[in-house]
């Protein structure tokens, strides 16, 4: 009999696991297949690895402009791919090192809830049972493959591709085609349009990067497209062959060659399979429903992650486990999603946390804003010859607090967390003014864009333009 059973050996379940495990609980984990589940085995990690590698090139072929001069620069996927298993293997190797630090015993196998009775969840895992007082669902997420025509004989061919066989592609295709301009999507096409291949991005919204900041989005999808990139907005995919791909477009008809197609058309929540029916944990639109402290309609159970469909995000499910475990342990401790950070690791990056202008809009807030270009950063301007970038900020005129931050360009992801706190603890912008900066550093854009926000709610400034700062106002 233990405390707790996790469900699942992902970014949630496993520091889910190591948390209670530090606390004292007797832990069990459950994982089919690899701890750290898709983003530390075929996600996150590995991704940033091999996109790291292709930044490297792209200075590479571009050195010219810093001083730099590289004959023959060349890229080698294998060596990328191999590389990319180093470091996945050794952070794995943490995690199970980590674990077995904190007394969690780990069991490899499919788990199944099979029954529940007060003080006591089973859980099966092969041929054996299990018992425990609490259980938490971490079962992650799996592909979306839509009913296009050709693609369950693409994807047995090895023609389509998820981003799973894309980590692990040892030669470079000549023409990509990529159905589906989310994350994954962008964050693939950025890494092979930088290391040679032809790339095209066919997506069916009327932008790239679903409900990310529209303007910056678009500022993205154009250096892309500098880059060589073609970009087809409200396309919908009718088939795949061989060779290529068939999709509508403003009612027309088109045609893109193709030597591999990746299919990124998202992720859903992986409830099935897993016993939840046994029990009657409550679901809705394929998604496991919880409370702000993680707990689905029974109090006992608990999901955390993508299972429960909230955030997509390694980093959303870290905090979750954290308040999941505080709640069992019977702390007073809360999910907040309010200042939620997301990344696209393209080059340049595109980091977002806080609200969007269409945000506001949709939810009657008022708003006030600022664009400032990244080359208000003395920093940036001296790393980035030729990629641009920008700060969208948003703020209550009232209130006078942040709504939003928005950033295209170096380090926007390691900036991001900054904008985070402030909105996070809705400082006010009398406080942060007074926030002292490292200099030279590219976070200084957020107080340069700070401090040209007016003091009042009056929307003031020039007109936006892609070249000047400026600062308008919305409201609905």
């Amino acid at each position: 009999m233990f405390d707790l059973i996790v469900l699942g050996g992902g970014p949630g379940g496993y520091l889910a696991a190591e948390r209670a495990g530090q606390a004292g609980l007797a832990v069990l984990l459950i994982e089919k297949d690899k701890l750290g589940g898709v983003c530390l085995n075929e996600g996150c990690i590995p991704s940033k690895t091999l996109l790291n590698g292709a930044k490297i090139y792209e200075y590479a072929l571009h050195g010219k402009a810093y001083g730099v001069t590289v004959e023959s620069a060349r890229y080698d996927p294998a060596v990328a791919v191999k590389r990319k298993n180093k470091v996945v293997r050794g952070l794995v190797a943490g995690i199970k090192q980590q674990l077995k630090q904190h007394g969690v015993a780990v069991v490899s196998g499919e788990g199944q809830i099979i029954s529940r009775e007060p003080g006591r969840i089973t859980v099966q895992a092969g041929n054996e049972q299990y018992s425990s007082r609490w259980l938490i669902i971490a079962t992650g997420s799996e592909p979306v493959i839509p009913p296009i025509t050709g693609i369950q004989e693409g994807l047995e061919s090895g023609f389509v591709l998820t981003s799973r066989e894309m980590l692990d592609l040892e030669q470079i295709p000549e023409q990509l085609v990529v159905i589906g301009g989310g994350v994954i999507g962008l964050e693939m096409a950025s890494l092979y349009q930088s290391i040679g291949s032809q790339v095209a991005i066919v997506e069916m919204l009327d932008q790239l990067a679903g409900q990310a900041d529209r303007e910056q989005v678009g500022l993205l999808q154009r250096q892309l497209e500098k880059k060589g990139m073609q970009v087809f907005l409200q396309s919908r995919v009718s088939r795949v062959s061989g060779d290529g791909v068939e999709f509508q477009q403003d009612g027309e008809t088109k045609w893109l060659n193709a030597e591999k197609i990746l299919l990124s058309v998202g992720r859903r929540p992986r409830i099935r399979g897993i016993g939840l029916e046994n029990i009657g944990v409550y679901t809705e639109k394929g998604r496991i429903v919880t409370d702000a402290q993680g707990r689905t309609n029974w109090p006992d159970v608990y999901a955390v992650g993508d299972v429960n469909g909230l955030w997509m995000l390694a980093h959303a499910a870290y905090r979750e486990a954290e308040v999941a475990i505080a709640s069992i342990l019977g702390e007073n401790d809360r999910m907040s999603y309010d200042a939620m950070p997301s990344v696209i690791y393209t080059q340049p990056e595109l980091a977002s946390v806080g609200l969007t202008a269409d945000a506001c809009r949709e939810k009657g807030i008022p708003y006030l804003e600022v664009r400032l270009p990244m080359q208000y950063s003395g920093r940036f301007m001296a790393e980035n010859a030729q990629a641009g970038g920008q700060i969208h900020l948003l703020v209550h005129p009232r209130r006078q607090i942040l709504l939003g931050c928005h950033l295209l360009g170096s380090y926007a992801s390691e900036i991001i967390l900054t904008a985070g706190m402030m909105i996070e603890h809705q400082m006010p912008l009398s406080e942060i003014k007074k926030f002292i900066f490292p200099h030279p550093t590219v976070v200084e854009i957020i107080r340069e864009a700070v401090f040209r926000l007016p003091e009042t709610g009056t929307p003031a400034g020039d007109q936006p333009t892609d070249e000047h700062d400026s600062i308008t106002g919305g409201k609905v």
